[in-house]
């Protein structure tokens, strides 16, 4: 395999993401191995020689039906491998454990948190600039915006990429991470001269760790909740 190359793979779905890479690129890459060396092939058979005419045609009716069908069935065949892959990843999102909406902007990314309530635009949000914050093992649906113009929300290590569209559009993803750790979120859609500044970080916690932080964001929940819990005799 050439995992070594890729960025590290640490949501649940990035494996049959990287399966369906590593076959196209293996389909590419055989037929680009094919093509040089037919290339090659002809410009040792049909190279310049003294006293040899060039001979003129008009094409092979077989031959063009023959590199015509061949990929279409390829590429029929890649659509039908897929289907299950994107529907699982686009269309079936499982049921969320945590609830954020990213918002883009030209040039960061608006991180809202609903709060304890679990509701957005109420006193309790809080907003973050640039970092996601989320636990480990739990599914996080992110509701994606944009302020301006097109942006695209990419996690490489989650294999994830979705563009994000201005206006009204709320556009749906999902991810559930497998590893403690932080994440770089670039944007992968060219949106002014600040492009390539635009980049914020997953912070995937530990369960414990993200109860902590979750304190520290709403303290006036874990003091509440504190007050109301027993004491231990």
């Amino acid at each position: 395999m050439l995992s070594w190359w890729l960025p590290e793979d640490v949501s649940t779905f990035g494996p049959s993401v990287d399966s369906l890479f590593y076959l196209i690129y293996y389909i590419t890459g055989f037929t680009f191995l094919l093509v040089a060396t037919v290339l090659v092939i002809f410009l040792i058979l049909y190279r310049h020689r003294d006293g040899r005419r060039a001979v003129y045609t008009h094409g092979n009716s077989t031959l063009e039906i023959i590199w015509t069908i061949i990929p279409a069935l390829i590429l029929v065949m890649l659509g039908f491998m897929s289907k299950g892959k994107w529907d699982l990843i686009k269309r079936n999102a499982p049921p969320a454990d945590v609830l954020v909406r990213v918002t883009a902007k030209q040039f960061n990314w608006e991180i809202l948190y609903p709060g304890p309530d679990g509701k957005f635009d109420t006193p309790d949000d809080v907003q973050i600039d640039n970092d996601l914050h989320v636990p480990v093992h739990k599914v996080v649906r992110v509701l994606l915006h944009s302020r301006d113009v097109i942006h695209s929300f990419f996690v490489p290590a989650l294999r994830l990429k979705q563009d994000a569209l201005p206006g009204d559009r709320e556009i749906i993803v999902w991810f559930e991470a497998t590893k403690p750790g932080e994440y770089e979120i670039p944007c992968a859609e060219l949106c002014g001269f600040g492009h390539s500044g635009m980049k914020g970080t997953l912070i995937v916690h530990e369960p414990a760790s993200y109860d902590a932080w979750l304190k520290e964001k709403w303290p006036q929940v874990a003091a509440t909740t504190a007050a109301t819990e027993p004491e231990k005799g």
